[in-house]
């Protein structure tokens, strides 16, 4: 199966994943489109991509485990309980084990900041970023600080910059 059909199949699951619940299944779809966006940009090689792709569908998939379990869904929660969720879907999907094994990496660290290794855990932190800087309302003080702290990437930080009108 072609790593675009495999990415499609992924979102539908996901989809089912979050069924009922508008605002994940439109999160999801938002930070993916960021991650894709931001991936083409800066060239990234197809392998690379695909991983980010993905890895930008199921960053969240711990939120609604983490809500039935503690009854909140933080940061650390959704690390701690969204890989074993994310790697059961990636393997009955069929995802090299390399593969899944790094997308889970980036579910159990997405809200970690420090010690970002590789292209692909930068592009989703600045993705989901993006899209949570609109979601939660936050202040252009608050965007522009964290542009100066978290962003890396050229093209993360020419669409922060755009969105949002700060330098």
């Amino acid at each position: 199966m072609e790593n675009r059909e495999l990415i499609d199949l992924l979102e539908q699951r996901m989809f089912d994943f979050d069924r009922g619940d508008p605002m994940r299944i439109q999160h999801l779809m938002k930070v993916h489109r960021f991650a894709q966006m931001i991936g083409r940009m800066e060239g990234l090689d197809a392998h690379t991509q695909f991983v980010t792709e993905c890895a930008a569908l199921v960053h969240d998939i711990g939120i609604h485990p983490a809500e039935e379990k503690y009854g909140a869904c933080t940061g650390p929660l959704q690390e701690q309980e969204g890989p074993a969720y994310a790697r059961t879907m990636l393997e009955e999907l069929g995802l090299a084990p390399e593969d899944t094994d790094r997308i889970c990496y980036l579910v159990g660290h997405h809200h970690t900041y420090t010690d970002i290794d590789g292209p692909d855990y930068q592009i989703l932190v600045e993705a989901d970023f993006l899209v949570n800087f609109y979601e939660d309302g936050l202040s252009r003080q608050t965007v522009s600080r964290a542009l100066e702290q978290i962003f890396r990437t050229r093209s993360g930080k020419a669409l922060c910059r755009t969105i949002y009108a700060v330098e």
